[in-house]
């Protein structure tokens, strides 16, 4: 892949990082160091996404925890795998009861939106089927930070004082008390710098390390969450955790100018990112910088949204295959919809049939693309106490109209929006990317994807690139720095521009690349503390 750094307008606010024996890129400076360690102890890709993923539940609680999801793309000689580690709503929820119950949507806290977590399945798993090391030699760096304490990095400690005012607000109950035990002891979120560890968040991973993740669905985990949903009117029962098993599965792609971008099937949402691409590859682009490129993007983007809002659920629920939305014909015929003005975006009818995100490479030829969740930042505002277990609320995004395709259902999984990526060519990989951050995920993979692809920028250039994120309707955010002349133009094109100064709400990524000299170069999110580590 080359590069084309002369023609980039934007200074990057980091450099561009090779290395040749190992690679992990993270949010998070002292969870790419754990995945290092672990490569140089003679771990692979994977062992080195493992230990990340677990580190990051101890140094950035504040986006993912042991509670809740997630997804992992997997290149390991010469074929790529899907692990989908999201979790079912307990099998006794249902629309009825939560309408008796006088509820007319899902709340964000509490028992109602938590499904069954799986993140330590994808944990267990992924050792299980491609580590090296022993899980117990993997999970040892996160232990040591969550037992010995570490120092909080400035965006991390920004987040918690977020969640720590809202959760202040807007909790009600002794339920709560364990989150402000674990998450605020000193009756605030820890500033930059401060020391925070938990002894029972260590405990916790010392029990899914030694059970190789069994514990926390059929042993002692399993029974402490179960006593706690019991206590306060949760339906997540033992039942549902036993029953839980993470799924591998087929990735999905598009041919984009030569390269194949992967995504996971629905539920997850990645399919948004690569029907935004389908629509988006049959217009040519002159230039990076220009307005009819700004519009052409969000407009492909809207109607790829429009139709995942529609048609994405539970793959065994989806009244639409994933092969008919990504067909070359239905993109034509969404794309024939753009044209020079703003448009209010409707689904098409195809054929019918608080995230953190880590990647790692190795000297073996191994490549991983991991994203892990809570949602919302902490997730659901509850922690089994004694555990660290910070659970998520990742079914908040079911709907309870049971006319449409995600409505919620025991036993179901929710519409998701955490979603890893890759990028191949021919036979050959390139490597992991992602983006982070709830509904801008797939609009962040199609613009670092078409930085790289279309306008040759290094990894660190294509992250560091201005973006935009669109809303609803015609609304259209920006970041502060993006182009105030293309900003104008793009109003007089109809649509709705507003300047967002927080810069957290465009997605924080990471990127490793597989270079023709078989080194590796990567690129870390500069809108966070983000790190790549070379070896």
């Amino acid at each position: 892949m080359q590069y084309d750094a002369l023609h980039y307008p934007y200074p990057s606010k980091r450099n561009v990082v090779y290395g040749k024996k190992g690679m992990v890129a993270t949010s998070q400076p002292l969870a790419a160091q754990a995945g290092l360690e672990i490569l140089k102890k003679g771990g692979n890709a994977i062992d080195a996404a493992i230990a990340t993923a677990a580190c990051l539940t101890v140094v950035e609680p504040t986006s993912n925890g042991i509670g809740g999801d997630a997804f992992a793309l997997v290149w390991t000689k010469g074929k790529l795998h899907g692990l989908n580690a999201s979790g079912p709503a307990p099998r006794k929820l249902s629309v009825e009861a939560l309408k008796k119950d006088g509820y007319e949507e899902i709340p964000k806290y509490g028992w109602i939106p938590v499904t069954v977590p799986g993140a330590p399945s994808a944990w267990g798993e992924l050792s299980r089927r491609f580590g090296k090391l022993s899980l117990c030699e993997v999970l040892a760096p996160a232990i040591q930070y969550a037992r010995e304490g570490y120092a909080v990095s400035p965006t991390t400690s920004e987040a918690w004082q977020r969640a720590y005012d809202i959760y202040k607000e807007q909790l009600r109950g002794v339920q709560f008390n364990h989150w402000f035990e674990t998450f605020a002891p000193k009756g605030q979120a820890p500033n930059p710098g401060e020391i925070w560890s938990s002894e029972g968040h260590a405990r916790t991973l010392e029990s899914i390390a030694q059970t190789n993740g069994e514990s926390f669905y059929k042993g002692e985990l399993a029974e402490a969450i179960v006593t706690f949903s019991k206590a306060y009117g949760g339906y997540l029962r033992r039942e549902d955790l036993e029953a839980y098993h993470p799924e591998w599965v087929d990735p999905i792609k598009v041919n984009y100018r030569g390269y194949d971008v992967w995504e996971m099937p629905p539920n997850g949402h990645g399919i948004v990112a690569l029907m935004a691409l389908n629509i988006a590859k049959g217009f040519d682009y002159l230039e990076k910088e220009c307005v009819d490129t700004y519009h052409k993007q969000i407009e492909a983007l809207k109607l790829a949204y429009a139709d995942g809002e529609q048609y994405i659920a539970d793959a065994s629920n989806m009244n639409v295959k994933a092969e008919a939305l990504l067909s070359e014909g239905y993109g034509q015929g969404r794309r024939a919809l753009i044209g020079e003005k703003a448009i209010l975006p409707q689904a098409g009818k195809p054929a019918q049939g608080g995230t953190v995100y880590l990647a790692t490479a190795d000297d073996e030829g191994n490549m991983v693309s991991f994203i892990q969740s809570n949602y919302m930042g902490f997730g659901s505002g509850l922690v089994v106490p004694g555990t660290g277990i910070a659970l998520h609320n990742r079914g908040h995004n079911f709907v309870l109209d049971k006319a449409h395709v995600n409505c919620l259902e025991g036993g179901k999984k929710p519409y998701h929006t955490i979603i890893p990526g890759f990028l191949t060519q021919g036979e050959k990989p390139i490597g992991p990317f992602g983006v982070m951050g709830g509904f801008m995920q797939p609009q962040g993979h199609m613009q670092v994807i078409m930085n790289t692809i279309d306008f040759h920028l290094n990894p660190q250039q294509a992250l560091d690139a201005p973006r935009w994120q669109w809303i609803q309707g015609k609304r259209v955010d920006i970041e502060p720095h993006f182009p105030n002349h293309i900003a104008q133009q793009l109003a007089k094109r109809g649509h709705e521009i507003n300047i967002q100064l927080n810069t957290g709400s465009f997605g924080r990524g990471q990127i490793i690349w597989r270079t023709e000299e078989e080194t590796l170069c990567g690129g870390t999110e500069a809108r966070t503390d983000g790190a790549v580590v070379a070896w």
